[in-house]
């Protein structure tokens, strides 16, 4: 039976035999891989970092001395597990994305992490987060007068609940540091730098922009598709990918990811950890 999703399985199928492949050695691109490469091997690695990832994670839990329903829930419901998790799956899709990069005569570099960060960058992270926010504040005024019945108060399942102090680090690393770098790396970096070479800067930044919001839709548990998520993480895209292009790395749109993603979970997790105290 054909479903939504019938089309992003299709593209993980067909991104695993591309995943394997080499460049031909008659290849005179700078990056030897495609724009539909891009977004196959993308979506890829993706499902199989997920899958992966819980795997190992749920197999470590049982080496511990989980019993299987337990290791389950652990992972689920358990602040460590889910850090565990997030980090086994976020190591898995670098090294994913390194393998393949490897097998395409390419580098971290070739994607835009290279050097060090420099107080441009942090410029540009200023400029990049009043950027964002003014942009997400005009088009939600204008998606609720064009669409009333958009939830903009729709709260996305971030998966920790009520941290103790001292998990509050392991929460920051999850939510803060690991997801800005690594989906830098692979959107802004890998994603959008093969759809730019092949179909352009602005078509690039647009359907990169428009991947990176679907995954933001948190479609498949059940509830209604988060749509302000989608709109959000679609606009902030588009910001990052301007500095990407600005700067020619990867440094201020981490920076920029970071500060966005610090708001939330100081929001989330310390301001209320404050209140009730």
């Amino acid at each position: 039976m054909i479903t939504w999703a019938t089309p992003i399985f299709v593209a993980a199928i067909y991104g695993l035999v591309r995943f394997f492949s080499r460049a031909s050695d008659e290849d005179k691109r700078p990056l030897k891989w495609s724009a539909l490469e891009s977004i196959t091997v993308g979506t890829f690695v993706y499902f199989i970092s997920q899958i992966l990832g819980a795997l190992i994670a749920y197999g470590f839990a049982v080496i511990l001395g989980q019993d299987p329903e337990s290791a389950f829930e652990w992972l689920q419901d358990n602040n460590v597990g889910q850090f565990i998790l997030i980090l086994t799956i976020e190591a898995i899709t670098v090294w994913l994305l390194l393998s393949f990069l490897k097998r395409r005569w390419a580098s971290l570099k070739s994607i835009g992490l290279f050097g060090k960060p420099a107080w441009r960058d942090l410029g540009y992270v200023v400029l990049g987060f009043f950027m964002y926010f003014i942009l997400f504040v005009v088009a939600v005024s204008l998606l609720q007068n064009l669409v009333p019945a958009l939830n903009v108060d729709q709260e996305q399942e971030i998966g920790f609940k009520n941290p103790a102090s001292w998990q509050l680090p392991l929460v920051f690393a999850s939510l803060v540091l690991m997801p800005a770098v690594v989906e830098e790396l692979v959107v802004r970096g890998f994603v959008y730098s093969g759809l730019k070479q092949g179909i352009g800067k602005w078509a690039a930044a647009l359907l990169a922009s428009f991947l990176f919001a679907i995954a933001h839709l948190q479609a498949g548990n059940g509830k209604p598709l988060l749509w302000i998520a989608a709109v959000d993480t679609f606009i902030l895209s588009l910001v990052l990918i301007y500095l990407k292009e600005k700067t020619g790395r990867l440094w201020a749109p981490i920076g920029l990811h970071m500060v966005k993603n610090s708001i939330a979970f100081f929001a989330l997790y310390v301001a209320s950890m404050n209140l009730h105290l």
